[in-house]
Protein backbone atom coordinates (compact mmCIF):
# COMPACT_ATOMS: atom_id res chain seq x y z
CA UNK A 1 0.00 0.00 0.00
CA UNK A 2 1.96 2.97 -1.23
CA UNK A 3 2.01 6.46 0.07
CA UNK A 4 0.49 5.49 3.63
CA UNK A 5 3.75 6.01 6.31
CA UNK A 6 4.27 3.23 8.35
CA UNK A 7 5.38 3.38 11.78
CA UNK A 8 6.38 1.11 14.78
CA UNK A 9 6.03 0.70 18.35
CA UNK A 10 7.80 -0.10 20.79
CA UNK A 11 6.44 -0.46 24.77
CA UNK A 12 8.55 -1.38 27.74
CA UNK A 13 7.78 -2.88 31.01
CA UNK A 14 8.14 -5.40 33.18
CA UNK A 15 4.48 -5.13 34.48
CA UNK A 16 3.40 -5.66 30.84
CA UNK A 17 5.30 -8.91 30.66
CA UNK A 18 4.09 -10.18 34.04
CA UNK A 19 0.82 -9.33 33.62
CA UNK A 20 0.29 -7.55 36.18
CA UNK A 21 -0.79 -4.55 33.52
CA UNK A 22 -2.66 -4.84 30.00
CA UNK A 23 -1.05 -2.30 27.35
CA UNK A 24 -3.49 0.39 26.54
CA UNK A 25 -0.85 2.06 24.26
CA UNK A 26 -0.58 -0.18 20.93
CA UNK A 27 -4.73 0.09 20.45
CA UNK A 28 -4.62 3.99 21.11
CA UNK A 29 -1.65 4.11 18.30
CA UNK A 30 -3.41 1.94 15.89
CA UNK A 31 -6.50 4.16 15.85
CA UNK A 32 -4.44 7.41 16.52
CA UNK A 33 -2.49 6.34 13.32
CA UNK A 34 -5.43 5.24 11.51
CA UNK A 35 -6.90 8.76 11.28
CA UNK A 36 -4.07 10.41 9.88
CA UNK A 37 -3.49 8.20 7.09
CA UNK A 38 -0.61 6.17 8.76
CA UNK A 39 -0.71 2.27 10.01
CA UNK A 40 1.45 0.66 12.44
CA UNK A 41 3.79 -2.13 10.60
CA UNK A 42 5.12 -4.03 13.66
CA UNK A 43 5.41 -3.59 17.47
CA UNK A 44 7.88 -4.77 20.40
CA UNK A 45 7.04 -5.60 24.04
CA UNK A 46 10.09 -5.69 26.16
CA UNK A 47 10.86 -5.87 29.97
CA UNK A 48 12.99 -3.49 31.72
CA UNK A 49 16.39 -4.68 31.43
CA UNK A 50 18.99 -2.36 29.75
CA UNK A 51 20.90 -4.96 27.74
CA UNK A 52 17.81 -6.40 26.01
CA UNK A 53 16.01 -3.30 25.54
CA UNK A 54 19.59 -1.80 24.04
CA UNK A 55 19.74 -4.31 21.76
CA UNK A 56 15.74 -3.87 20.71
CA UNK A 57 16.55 -0.38 20.28
CA UNK A 58 19.56 -0.91 17.71
CA UNK A 59 17.91 -3.36 16.00
CA UNK A 60 14.60 -1.48 15.92
CA UNK A 61 16.70 1.63 14.80
CA UNK A 62 17.87 -0.25 11.49
CA UNK A 63 14.35 0.33 10.08
CA UNK A 64 13.79 3.43 8.16
CA UNK A 65 10.38 4.44 9.45
CA UNK A 66 9.69 6.61 12.58
CA UNK A 67 9.62 4.00 15.75
CA UNK A 68 7.09 5.26 19.18
CA UNK A 69 8.42 3.89 21.95
CA UNK A 70 6.13 3.63 25.64
CA UNK A 71 7.39 3.47 28.76
CA UNK A 72 10.45 3.37 30.80
CA UNK A 73 11.65 7.41 31.06
CA UNK A 74 11.36 7.86 34.46
CA UNK A 75 13.45 8.46 37.38
CA UNK A 76 13.57 4.80 39.27
CA UNK A 77 15.95 2.41 39.01
CA UNK A 78 14.27 0.02 37.17
CA UNK A 79 13.40 2.88 34.23
CA UNK A 80 16.00 1.68 31.59
CA UNK A 81 15.00 3.40 28.45
CA UNK A 82 16.93 6.43 28.71
CA UNK A 83 20.26 4.73 29.07
CA UNK A 84 19.27 2.32 26.75
CA UNK A 85 18.00 4.72 23.94
CA UNK A 86 21.68 6.57 24.45
CA UNK A 87 23.68 3.31 24.27
CA UNK A 88 21.81 1.73 21.06
CA UNK A 89 22.79 4.72 19.23
CA UNK A 90 26.32 5.65 20.43
CA UNK A 91 25.87 8.78 22.13
CA UNK A 92 25.86 9.39 25.99
CA UNK A 93 23.52 10.62 28.70
CA UNK A 94 23.80 14.84 29.24
CA UNK A 95 21.95 16.31 31.88
CA UNK A 96 19.82 18.55 28.80
CA UNK A 97 19.18 22.18 29.95
CA UNK A 98 16.05 23.07 28.78
CA UNK A 99 14.64 19.64 30.41
CA UNK A 100 16.29 20.54 33.67
CA UNK A 101 14.47 24.29 32.94
CA UNK A 102 11.27 22.72 32.45
CA UNK A 103 11.15 20.43 35.34
CA UNK A 104 12.87 22.99 37.97
CA UNK A 105 9.89 25.50 37.33
CA UNK A 106 7.88 22.79 37.68
CA UNK A 107 8.45 21.57 40.72
CA UNK A 108 10.94 23.78 42.35
CA UNK A 109 13.01 22.29 44.89
CA UNK A 110 11.37 18.86 44.42
CA UNK A 111 12.76 18.38 41.43
CA UNK A 112 15.52 17.58 43.39
CA UNK A 113 17.39 14.72 44.29
CA UNK A 114 14.78 12.48 42.20
CA UNK A 115 13.00 14.35 39.54
CA UNK A 116 15.68 15.99 37.83
CA UNK A 117 17.14 12.50 36.67
CA UNK A 118 14.52 12.54 33.94
CA UNK A 119 16.75 15.37 32.33
CA UNK A 120 19.54 13.21 31.60
CA UNK A 121 18.90 12.21 28.47
CA UNK A 122 21.26 11.13 24.64
CA UNK A 123 23.05 13.58 23.63
CA UNK A 124 21.60 16.07 20.90
CA UNK A 125 18.23 14.40 21.30
CA UNK A 126 15.13 17.07 20.86
CA UNK A 127 12.24 17.78 23.35
CA UNK A 128 9.13 16.51 23.41
CA UNK A 129 6.87 18.69 25.26
CA UNK A 130 4.40 17.68 28.32
CA UNK A 131 1.14 19.05 28.71
CA UNK A 132 0.80 16.88 31.99
CA UNK A 133 3.59 17.73 34.41
CA UNK A 134 6.08 19.42 31.95
CA UNK A 135 8.52 16.50 32.22
CA UNK A 136 9.61 16.09 28.38
CA UNK A 137 9.95 13.38 26.25
CA UNK A 138 12.66 13.20 23.77
CA UNK A 139 13.58 12.14 19.94
CA UNK A 140 16.72 10.49 18.83
CA UNK A 141 17.38 8.74 15.65
CA UNK A 142 13.49 9.40 14.57
CA UNK A 143 12.56 7.39 17.81
CA UNK A 144 10.12 9.15 19.82
CA UNK A 145 10.36 8.49 23.88
CA UNK A 146 6.81 8.71 25.87
CA UNK A 147 6.15 8.30 29.42
CA UNK A 148 4.21 4.83 30.33
CA UNK A 149 1.48 6.76 31.95
CA UNK A 150 -1.67 7.44 29.35
CA UNK A 151 -2.72 10.79 30.48
CA UNK A 152 1.01 12.05 29.75
CA UNK A 153 1.85 9.50 26.76
CA UNK A 154 -1.02 10.37 24.49
CA UNK A 155 -1.38 13.92 23.71
CA UNK A 156 2.00 14.11 23.72
CA UNK A 157 2.05 11.77 20.36
CA UNK A 158 -0.53 13.87 18.86
CA UNK A 159 2.35 16.18 19.51
CA UNK A 160 4.52 14.43 17.79
CA UNK A 161 1.96 13.41 14.67
CA UNK A 162 1.04 16.95 14.29
CA UNK A 163 4.46 18.38 14.44
CA UNK A 164 6.26 15.54 12.94
CA UNK A 165 4.37 14.00 10.21
CA UNK A 166 1.58 16.16 9.19
CA UNK A 167 2.85 16.34 5.66
CA UNK A 168 2.65 12.73 5.38
CA UNK A 169 -0.93 12.45 6.54
CA UNK A 170 -3.25 11.12 3.53
CA UNK A 171 -6.69 9.99 4.47
CA UNK A 172 -7.60 5.87 4.05
CA UNK A 173 -10.76 4.56 2.87
CA UNK A 174 -11.71 1.09 3.80
CA UNK A 175 -14.52 -1.17 1.49
CA UNK A 176 -15.50 -4.66 2.78
CA UNK A 177 -18.00 -7.81 1.64
CA UNK A 178 -18.99 -10.44 3.38
CA UNK A 179 -19.20 -13.57 1.62
CA UNK A 180 -21.05 -16.65 2.78
CA UNK A 181 -20.19 -20.03 2.65
CA UNK A 182 -16.91 -19.86 1.47
CA UNK A 183 -13.27 -20.81 1.96
CA UNK A 184 -10.74 -18.50 1.73
CA UNK A 185 -8.47 -21.12 -0.60
CA UNK A 186 -11.51 -21.08 -3.03
CA UNK A 187 -11.05 -17.38 -3.62
CA UNK A 188 -7.59 -17.05 -3.49
CA UNK A 189 -7.23 -17.26 -7.32
CA UNK A 190 -9.57 -14.07 -7.18
CA UNK A 191 -7.52 -12.31 -4.92
CA UNK A 192 -4.18 -12.82 -6.96
CA UNK A 193 -5.88 -11.64 -9.37
CA UNK A 194 -7.54 -7.96 -7.93
CA UNK A 195 -3.61 -7.77 -6.23
CA UNK A 196 -1.94 -7.51 -9.49
CA UNK A 197 -4.45 -5.14 -10.96
CA UNK A 198 -4.68 -2.57 -7.67
CA UNK A 199 -1.25 -2.43 -6.57
CA UNK A 200 -1.79 1.18 -4.82
CA UNK A 201 -4.34 -0.34 -2.05
CA UNK A 202 -3.84 -3.37 0.54
CA UNK A 203 -5.85 -6.28 0.16
CA UNK A 204 -7.07 -7.81 3.74
CA UNK A 205 -9.13 -11.15 4.09
CA UNK A 206 -10.60 -12.07 7.59
CA UNK A 207 -11.86 -15.88 7.32
CA UNK A 208 -14.60 -17.29 10.03
CA UNK A 209 -15.78 -19.96 11.05
CA UNK A 210 -18.88 -19.59 13.29
CA UNK A 211 -21.88 -18.65 13.09
CA UNK A 212 -21.35 -19.75 9.53
CA UNK A 213 -18.69 -20.16 7.38
CA UNK A 214 -17.54 -16.94 5.32
CA UNK A 215 -14.78 -14.65 4.68
CA UNK A 216 -14.82 -11.11 4.62
CA UNK A 217 -12.78 -9.41 1.89
CA UNK A 218 -12.00 -5.82 1.36
CA UNK A 219 -9.44 -3.03 0.41
CA UNK A 220 -7.70 -0.53 2.37
CA UNK A 221 -5.77 2.40 1.03
CA UNK A 222 -6.46 5.51 -1.00
CA UNK A 223 -9.88 5.67 -1.08
CA UNK A 224 -10.42 6.67 -5.57
CA UNK A 225 -8.41 2.96 -6.30
CA UNK A 226 -10.03 1.26 -2.79
CA UNK A 227 -13.54 2.32 -4.20
CA UNK A 228 -12.59 1.11 -8.07
CA UNK A 229 -10.95 -2.00 -6.50
CA UNK A 230 -13.81 -2.74 -4.41
CA UNK A 231 -16.37 -2.36 -7.36
CA UNK A 232 -14.13 -5.03 -9.18
CA UNK A 233 -14.44 -7.40 -6.39
CA UNK A 234 -18.12 -6.81 -6.32
CA UNK A 235 -18.49 -7.87 -9.76
CA UNK A 236 -16.23 -10.92 -9.76
CA UNK A 237 -17.98 -12.18 -6.97
CA UNK A 238 -21.79 -11.59 -8.67
CA UNK A 239 -20.55 -13.23 -11.30
CA UNK A 240 -19.28 -16.40 -9.26
CA UNK A 241 -22.70 -16.57 -8.01
CA UNK A 242 -21.80 -15.89 -4.66
CA UNK A 243 -24.25 -14.84 -2.13
CA UNK A 244 -22.57 -11.16 -0.70
CA UNK A 245 -23.00 -8.37 2.08
CA UNK A 246 -21.86 -5.34 2.03
CA UNK A 247 -19.52 -4.77 5.77
CA UNK A 248 -18.29 -1.29 5.08
CA UNK A 249 -18.03 1.64 2.61
CA UNK A 250 -20.83 1.80 -0.51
Amino acid sequence: MTGHQAIGVVVVGDELLSGKRRDRHLPHVIDTVARRGMRVAWCRYVGDELDRLTETLRQTGLDTIPVFCFGGIGATPDDQTRQAAASAFETGLVSHPDAVAMIEQQFGEQAYPTRIRMAELPEHCRLIPNPYNRIPGFTVNQHHFFPGFPEMAWPMLDWVLDTCYAERYAPVAEYSVQVRDVTESSLCDLMDMLVQRYPRVKLFSLPRLEPERSVELGFRGDASAAQAAFNDLLGQLAARGLVTEVVSGS
